[in-house]
């Protein structure tokens, strides 16, 4: 098969994708090749030694979370001791933002691509500030991940249940002409989700006290809807990542020390950048970990960094102009193949997003995917400490084109 060909089915794969919210499971009873002795982190797989302080403090909340350790100082014991299985969430069907931690406990996403079945999971989004998501990982921390796991997680279920099946692209596409990007910014994609449970949550038998307790929750929490779409992107993306001969990069992911790219499924890392942005008060890019998460994976599908054009109200909390982000954006064409039939931008007379990154233009012109994302403390227990923007290292695609045998682009 041509590297065209192969392409083109990559991205058929992709254009005829419909994922659903079709029920919250725990993540051991559906996650394929999940234990109980297993935790799953973001970006490529990484040794527990390798990790990045924050990922190595959420995966020792998590382990506190899990009753596997009374502190995190037996946390951190066992961690280096072997006894936890380590992997990435990617390699088993599944994504989650900045440390990227998925434990057997924990209730999540169960999104199907019902075009052709693929299933992909996520965990569900604590919100900003101090979380485990971000490494922190205090009595706060994982409390409230407690309170997600016995009382959030099953009245959400219920409402999804009732809801049959809820198709995501199509609320992203909504909130795309709404101003977000719906990587950075879900503003107005959450509200859509809420208006959408609201009624399934007033059908089921919970008192309006408990449903109250639901929406106080998820109000103002705009990342919570990012699980959503990382996973749907995610599960649409499966298939075509078992077509061989295509230069297509199906995913962006980042541990907190390599920044990698997918391309048919195989992982190729480069040291992971520092991001550019905006800082929360108290804090610079001193105090900043490289950049991490899968939550890239939005980019890969012709959001985030890849629509950020349409959404220049986020200038106040990543940095730029709307000037820079739409230039930046633009840019992105040059390196794609095709244009999303998924999601569009009224700002460009609806032109669909660029969809479809190709190692072999990323190469030929130089131009590196742009991304929008969080900033993440460099050390434990702190948690987020800005948001801004960053170019995946070209030496990921260079080390794809070489390992793939792929020719560059000539004309």
């Amino acid at each position: 098969m041509t590297i065209n060909t192969a392409n083109t089915r990559v991205l058929d794969i992709f254009r005829q994708a419909e994922p659903r919210i079709v029920d919250i499971q725990t993540a051991l009873d559906v996650i394929p090749g999940m234990t109980e002795e297993t935790i799953l982190h973001a970006g490529a797989p990484i040794t527990p030694d390798r990790m990045c302080a924050s990922m190595r403090g959420a995966v020792a909340g998590a382990l506190v979370y899990e009753n596997r350790a009374v502190d995190l100082d037996a946390a951190y014991y066992l961690l280096d001791s072997g006894a936890v299985k380590i992997d990435s969430c990617h390699n088993h069907d599944a994504v989650a933002p900045m440390a990227g931690i998925i434990s057997p406990s924990m209730p999540v996403w169960v999104i199907e691509n019902v075009t052709n079945g693929a299933r992909a999971y996520s965990n569900l989004n604590e919100g900003p500030g101090r979380t485990l998501r971000y490494g922190a990982n205090g009595p706060e921390v994982i409390a409230q991940l407690r309170w997600m796991q016995t009382t959030l997680a099953p009245r959400l279920r219920e409402a999804v249940l009732r809801l049959n099946g809820l198709a995501i692209f199509p609320l992203v596409a909504e909130a795309l002409e709404m101003g977000d990007e719906c990587h950075s910014r879900n503003h107005a994609v959450l509200p859509l989700l809420i208006q959408k449970l609201i009624p399934a949550l007033l059908q089921s038998e919970y008192t309006s006290i408990e449903i109250d307790e639901v929406l106080k929750f998820l109000i103002g929490r705009d990342y919570f809807f990012l699980n959503l779409t990382m996973a749907a992107c995610k599960s649409a993306w499966l298939e075509a990542e078992k077509v061989p001969d295509a230069s297509v990069v199906t995913a962006f992911s980042r541990n907190g020390v390599e920044f990698a790219i997918r391309v048919q499924g195989q992982w190729f890392t480069a040291q992971s950048p520092i991001v550019e942005g905006h800082y929360f008060a108290g804090f610079t890019a001193n105090d900043a970990n490289r950049d991490i998460g899968d939550s890239a994976i939005t980019e890969a599908s012709g959001l985030g960094g890849f629509a950020v054009g349409g959404a220049p109200a986020i200038t106040g909390f990543i940095g730029g102009t709307a000037a820079s982000l739409m230039q930046a954006q633009l840019e992105m064409y040059d390196i794609a193949i095709a244009e999303n039939n998924h999601f569009r931008l009224p700002v460009l007379e609806n032109r669909g997003t660029p969809l479809g990154v190709d190692v072999r233009k990323v190469l030929e012109t130089g131009i590196c995917p742009f991304i929008t994302t969080g900033i993440i403390h460099r050390e434990a227990g702190v948690g987020q400490v800005g948001a801004g923007r960053v170019r995946a290292p070209i030496a990921c695609f260079e080390s794809a084109a070489q390992a793939l045998g792929l020719v560059e682009v000539t004309s």
